[in-house]
C-alpha cells in the first residue's frame, strides 16, 4: 500500500490535455448547496458537526487535505474523521474527499464538474486552491490590526528569535534573511532539542522578549517541544501556521494562520510568504527611521561591493 505521500504523488500526476466544456444543460447547483446535501439527513455527533462545519467553510482547503491534516485543524481524532465519512454513507475518508473535490474545484474557478475531467491539469487545480488560501487571508487582513501588533511587538524584541524546523526551515529563513535587514538583532533557529533550547535561551538573557515560530504540516513533535522550551525561558511566541485548533496553538500568545496548498504531492507556501512579508512590513512600520537607516546601509553596502548585477 502507498504511503499518504506516495498516494499524493499518484493524484497529482500532471496529465496534459484540455479542460471539457461545461455542461451544456447549465450551471449546477451552487457548490455550498451540493456539500449541504451530501451531509444532509444525517444524525452526526458534536464532534462529526464540527468537521462538517469546518469543510463548509473551508471546503476549497478541506476537499484537498489528508485525514491527519483534516483531524488536527478540526481539532478531532482521525478515528472520528473515519466515522464522519462512514456515516455519510462512503467507505472511507478518501471516498468522501473524492466526491468533495470535484465541489470545491468547480468553486474556485468554475472547472469541470466530474473527477476525470478535473485530473486533466492538476497544475491548475493546484493554483486554484492557492488562490483560495489567499483569499482567506486577504480576509484575514481586512483589519491589519493583529498583524500591526505583532509587527510592533517583533521590531522592539531585541534580539528577536525566529524559529522553524523541518519543512518550516524555508519559511523561518526567508524571514529572518529579511528581517535582518530592518532588525539589529535576529537570530534563527532551524534545529530542535538541546540546540534549539540553548539558542532561546541565550536569546532570552540577551533581552529579547518574543519568537517568531513557524509551523506548516506535517507538525513536528519536536516543534511543539520547542515553543514549550520557548516558554520555560520567558520568550512570548507569535506563530504562524495553517492550524486554528491544536497543542501547537496553545502555547503561543498570538497566531496568524494560512492555508497551505496540498494539492500536489509537495506543499506550496504561496499565502503563509504573503503572511510572512506583511509581518516583515509590520515590523519596517513600527520604527520607521531604525528601517530607513539599515535599509540605506545595505543599499551603500550592495553598491560598494557590486553585490547584485546591473539592472
Amino acid at each position: 500500500m502507498p504511503s499518504g505521500q506516495q498516494a499524493r504523488a499518484q493524484a497529482a500526476a500532471i496529465r496534459p490535455g484540455p479542460v471539457a466544456a461545461r455542461d451544456a444543460h447549465g450551471a449546477p447547483a451552487a457548490p455550498a448547496d451540493r456539500v449541504l446535501a451530501l451531509f444532509g439527513g444525517h444524525r452526526l455527533s458534536p464532534a462529526q458537526r464540527r468537521i462538517a462545519q469546518y469543510v463548509i467553510d473551508h471546503l476549497t482547503e478541506a476537499a484537498f487535505l489528508s485525514i491527519t491534516d483534516l483531524a488536527e485543524r478540526v481539532g478531532v481524532s482521525q478515528p472520528s474523521v473515519t466515522r464522519f465519512a462512514t456515516s455519510l454513507g462512503y467507505s472511507g475518508f478518501p471516498a468522501l474527499r473524492e466526491a468533495l473535490q470535484p465541489i470545491a474545484l468547480s468553486a474556485v474557478a468554475g472547472l469541470p464538474d466530474t473527477r476525470e475531467e478535473v485530473r486533466r491539469n492538476e497544475l491548475q487545480a493546484a493554483i486554484d486552491a492557492e488562490i483560495e488560501n489567499l483569499e482567506s487571508l486577504r480576509r484575514l487582513v481586512a483589519d491589519p490590526g493583529q498583524i500591526l501588533d505583532v509587527g510592533r511587538e517583533l521590531a522592539a524584541s531585541v534580539p528577536l528569535t525566529v524559529l522553524g524546523l523541518r519543512i518550516s526551515v524555508s519559511l523561518a529563513e526567508y524571514f529572518a534573511y529579511a528581517a535582518r535587514r530592518i532588525h539589529p538583532d535576529v537570530r534563527l533557529v532551524t534545529r530542535g532539542g538541546s540546540v534549539a533550547y540553548d539558542a532561546l535561551l541565550q536569546s532570552r538573557e540577551a533581552g529579547g522578549t518574543w519568537v517568531l515560530a513557524f509551523a506548516m504540516p506535517r507538525h513536528a513533535n519536536e516543534t511543539l517541544a520547542t515553543l514549550r522550551a520557548a516558554r520555560r525561558t520567558g520568550l512570548r511566541v507569535a506563530l504562524i501556521t495553517d492550524l486554528t485548533l491544536g497543542p501547537l496553538v496553545d502555547e503561543a500568545e498570538v497566531t496568524l494562520t494560512a492555508g497551505t496548498g496540498s494539492r500536489l504531492v509537495f506543499d506550496s507556501y504561496a499565502a503563509p510568504g504573503v503572511l510572512s512579508a506583511s509581518v516583515l512590513q509590520a515590523m519596517a512600520d513600527a520604527n520607521p527611521e531604525r528601517t530607513q537607516m539599515r535599509l540605506e546601509g545595505y543599499e551603500q553596502a550592495a553598491e560598494q561591493h557590486s553585490f547584485f548585477l546591473e539592472d
